[in-house]
């Protein structure tokens, strides 16, 4: 076991000391008070609407909404495979056949059987009822929110382009949006053209632009380093305990701690399977028996899912965000989609573009190294070797940064030759980086000329 630095040691003793209501509150997703507090998920969090549709800023007088582009991660999802079920139910299995289940163990395996049956139903990896409903919701709530500009596309017969990555929930989600809006104005169905494939910019990170990237994440010393030094300490061995004891009596947890089962997983495999589970189960909110994930909170104290959760967003951070100070590798590629997002936008101011909205559809790998790369809010600060990631004192949550659903959209709006673009950050208003300028203090309105200049793409 490597061990860790005294400042890696502190931010995360901070995190385990602090009561549940501040762990919430520095994971940056907590909710109402009484409410589930859903913190824990970290980027299987499920998908809401960050602000009000009643509080958006109106444009400036005299500009009207000529086109709109997001990028949105697609919808809530079964897992990826059956694994983490299948681990923890061979330990279930064996435990039950020599009567070494608590009582409240005794009801997981069922439990577990079910929501594995209902992801298995959906398919593993794909769009679930949730995710189509989260797809839909949004592209109504876009409709509603610029109705000149939907109008306007009706009326001039401006196309829609729908475009993902090609893998099959991306796919899905962009055309369960692009039928919702349909659906909303039936005189938009004949402009929204059929959905097409980008991997090179809505799979980046697998495509030729991310070869260096892989490369780095299979091989590089220092990123290995790092995940051990935070993952292999003991505060996650008795987060482990802690999550197994609930379900397997204490015999039979420490015969897992000492390696008997081995050809299984360890003690952090079998408790990271059951937070796994936990974290996808609201997913599936409407296949699953549980609904929302309620019988299996049962088994996951929220101190544990604050941790798992913790370690879940370390790798995201590390491999995916904000990463170390000293390098670009993890996010530099998303380049491809940003000038996509300002090559669309100067074909309309140009002339040379027919689109009324262009909408992408892609995964986390995309959204967070975008949401990086752009300096959006909690995705600007980096670390050191010597200071490693902790909730103590880096902002970046995965709840907030790429939800399920999580999306990122550029509003168009024209008086003249003037075109001002407004940001929407999980359906919030917000800000540019700090070089940016916006049309007046306190405005959510930036001038393209401006968002080029500040983005380095001026002449």
């Amino acid at each position: 076991m490597r061990r860790i630095t005294p400042a890696l040691a502190l931010g995360l003793g901070a995190l385990l000391a602090a009561p549940l209501s501040a762990q919430a509150t520095a994971t940056g997703n907590a909710g109402a008070a009484g409410a589930k507090a859903t913190y824990s998920y970290g980027t299987k969090a499920t998908y809401e609407p960050r602000q009000n549709a009643r509080s958006y800023q109106r444009p400036p007088a005299g500009f009207a909404p000529v086109f709109t582009e997001n990028v949105s991660r697609h919808g809530s999802r079964s897992a990826t495979d059956g694994a983490d079920g299948e681990l923890i139910l061979a330990l279930w299995d064996k435990a039950e056949a020599e009567g070494l289940l608590t009582a409240r163990g005794r009801e997981f395996g069922p439990e577990v059987r079910a929501l594995q049956a209902a992801m298995a139903k959906v398919g593993y990896g794909n769009l679930s009822g949730r995710g189509k409903r989260e797809m839909r919701d949004t592209a109504v709530r876009l409709a509603k929110r610029l109705p000149g500009l939907f109008q306007r596309i009706a009326k001039t017969s401006e196309k829609i382009d729908v475009v993902s990555s090609g893998q099959g929930r991306a796919v899905d989600s962009g055309n369960t949006f692009a039928a919702s809006l349909g659906d909303a104005d039936p005189a938009l169905k004949p402009l929204i053209g059929p959905a097409r494939t980008d991997k090179d910019l809505l799979y980046f990170h697998k495509s030729t632009g991310g070869a260096a990237y892989q490369d780095w994440l299979e091989n590089d010393p220092r990123l290995a380093a790092t995940l051990k030094s935070i993952k292999d300490q003991p505060a996650t061995h008795r987060a482990a305990g802690s999550v197994l004891k609930k379900i397997f009596k204490p015999s039979f947890v420490q015969r897992i701690s000492d390696g008997e089962f081995a050809s299984i997983g360890s003690d952090v495999d079998a408790a990271e399977a059951v937070y796994d589970l936990y974290a996808i189960a609201p997913a599936m909110s409407e296949e699953s028996p549980g609904g929302e994930g309620r019988h299996l909170d049962r088994y996951i104290a929220p101190s544990d899912a604050a941790w798992f959760g913790y370690l879940g967003d370390t790798e995201d951070f590390y491999e995916k965000g904000p990463s170390f100070a000293d390098s670009d590798i993890t996010y530099k590629m998303a380049d491809v989609l940003l000038d996509d997002f300002f090559q669309q936008v100067e074909a309309k101011r140009d002339g040379t573009s027919k689109l009324g909205a262009e909408l992408r559809f892609t995964h986390a790998e995309e959204i967070i190294p975008l949401a990086t790369l752009m300096r959006l809010p909690g995705s600007t600060k980096a670390v050191t070797t010597d200071g490693p990631y902790t909730y103590a004192d880096n902002p970046w949550r995965g709840a907030s940064v790429a939800p399920l659903g999580a999306n990122i959209q550029w509003d168009v709006f024209r008086k003249g030759d003037t075109y001002l673009v407004r940001m929407l950050y999980n359906e919030k208003e917000t800000a540019f980086k700090t070089s940016c300028r916006p049309v007046a203090r306190g405005s959510e309105f930036y001038n393209l000329n401006e968002l080029e200049r500040c983005f380095g793409r001026s002449d």
